[in-house]
C-alpha cells in the first residue's frame, strides 16, 4: 500500500510503530521493520551510550528503515542527534517539537524529520520549519495527550500542511487505517497495539493487565506528573489522585533519584528535563518533580512488571484489543482488512 509516507521513508506499509519509552526496544523495533513498517526506537529513556547500543542492535537485526525518538529539549539532544547522523538512521521523530537549527542538521545529513504534534498550529510551525512529516496525535493516544479527538483534529491538520500527515490516537486495525486515508493521512502510528504484541518486551503480567481492561479502565489524569496523560486506571494512580502533595513530592523525589542513576544525567539536568516538559503550563515544584519522575514509574511496569508500583501509559484502544499476535502477524492483519475494505468500497459506489 503505497503512500507519501511509505515513499518518504521507504517502507512498505503506511503503519508507524510509535517510540514508546522502555517498550520501543530493538527487538519490537527490529520486529516492525521486518513486517514493512516503519519502527522507531524509545530513546528517552536509553543513556547516550545504550542509544547508539540499540541502534547497532536493530542493524543486526534488520536491513530496513527504522526510527529514532528523542526530546528535542533534553540537555544531550545534541549527542543523540549525532548518533542518529553518525550511524545513519532514517527517522527521527520528536515527541516535542525540534528547533529549525535541529530540523536543518537533520535534514542536511538526509535524515527524515517526523514531528509529533497535538494542535494545527503546532503543525504549521513544524512544517514551516522544514519538518518532513509530521503525526498528529488525537486525545485518544496514550501517554502525554490533548483533549481533541483524532477525528477532529486530524482533518484540521491535513487541511493546513503540504507535509504528510500521519494519524495517531485511536487506531488498530484496518478500518481505522481506511478512515485516516480518508481523512487525507498518509498513514497510521500506533503504540498500545504494538506494545500488544508477542514482540514486545513488555511483561506477559502487564500485557494480560492491558487485555483485561476496557475503554473505561482507560483514564486521562495529572497526578503523575501535573499534565494530562493517559494510563491505565489502577490503585497506584488513585492513591497519586488522592494523595497529599507532601507524599507525592516524598515519592517523586525517590523515584527521580533512581531515574538519575540510571540516566546518568545530573540533578541540574533532571530538574531542567522537567521544567522543561512543563509545556508552557504554570507547574508547582512538586508538579516539575513528578515529571522529572515519571520514567521510572513507566519502568516499574513495562520493564519490572511492577503494575502495583507503576504506572501503564495507555491509548484507549486497550479497551477493544484482545490478542498478542507477532508484529508480522499484525502489519499482515491490518493491510489486508485495509485493502478488503477499499476494494469493497470501490465496488459500493
Amino acid at each position: 500500500m503505497e503512500t507519501a509516507l511509505t515513499r518518504l521513508v521507504g517502507v512498505r506499509h503506511p503503519i508507524v510503530q510509535t517510540g514508546m519509552g522502555w517498550v520501543a526496544g530493538p527487538r519490537l523495533v527490529s520486529a516492525v521493520a521486518n513486517a514493512g513498517a516503519l519502527g522507531v526506537l524509545g530513546s528517552a529513556t536509553m543513556t547516550v551510550d545504550g542509544l547508539r547500543e540499540a541502534v547497532r542492535e536493530v542493524r543486526s537485526r534488520t536491513d530496513a528503515p527504522f526510527g529514532v525518538n528523542l526530546r528535542a529539549d533534553a540537555a544531550d539532544a545534541g549527542d543523540r542527534v549525532r548518533i542518529i547522523v553518525d550511524e545513519g538512521v532514517r527517522v527521527a521523530s520528536f515527541a516535542l517539537a525540534p528547533s529549525p537549527e535541529l530540523i536543518a542538521e537533520l535534514k542536511e545529513a538526509g535524515v527524515v524529520v517526523i514531528p509529533s504534534v497535538g494542535a494545527r498550529r503546532h503543525a504549521e510551525k513544524v512544517a514551516a520549519w522544514g519538518a518532513d512529516a509530521v503525526i498528529v496525535q488525537g486525545g485518544e493516544g496514550g501517554g502525554h495527550t490533548g483533549e481533541v479527538a483524532t477525528t477532529v483534529l486530524l482533518p484540521q491538520v491535513v487541511d493546513a500542511v503540504d507535509i504528510p500527515v500521519v494519524a495517531a490516537g485511536g487506531f488498530f486495525d484496518g478500518r481505522g487505517l481506511v478512515a485516516a486515508l480518508a481523512y487525507g493521512a498518509a498513514g497510521v502510528a500506533l503504540g498500545t497495539r504494538f506494545l500488544l504484541t508477542s514482540d514486545s518486551t513488555v511483561p506477559e503480567a502487564v500485557k494480560a493487565r492491558y487485555l483485561a481492561a476496557t475503554v473505561r479502565d482507560v483514564t486521562v489524569t495529572r497526578a503523575v506528573d501535573g499534565l494530562p496523560h493517559r494510563m491505565l486506571r489502577t490503585d497506584l494512580v488513585a492513591a497519586l489522585e488522592h494523595s497529599g502533595r507532601a507524599r507525592r513530592v516524598l515519592h517523586a523525589v525517590r523515584r527521580a533519584a533512581g531515574f538519575r542513576k540510571l540516566s546518568g544525567l545530573t540533578w541540574p539536568q533532571l530538574v531542567r528535563d522537567g521544567l522543561a516538559m512543563k509545556h508552557g503550563k504554570e507547574l508547582s515544584w512538586s508538579q516539575v518533580l513528578l515529571a522529572a519522575n515519571t520514567p521510572m514509574l513507566l519502568k516499574s511496569a513495562m520493564v519490572d512488571g511492577r503494575t502495583d508500583l507503576g504506572v501503564m501509559a495507555s491509548g484507549q484502544v486497550a479497551g477493544v484489543i484482545d490478542d498478542l499476535p507477532s508484529c508480522a502477524e499484525l502489519v499482515e492483519r491490518i493491510t489486508k482488512e485495509a485493502e478488503e475494505i477499499r476494494e469493497r468500497l470501490a465496488h459500493s459506489l
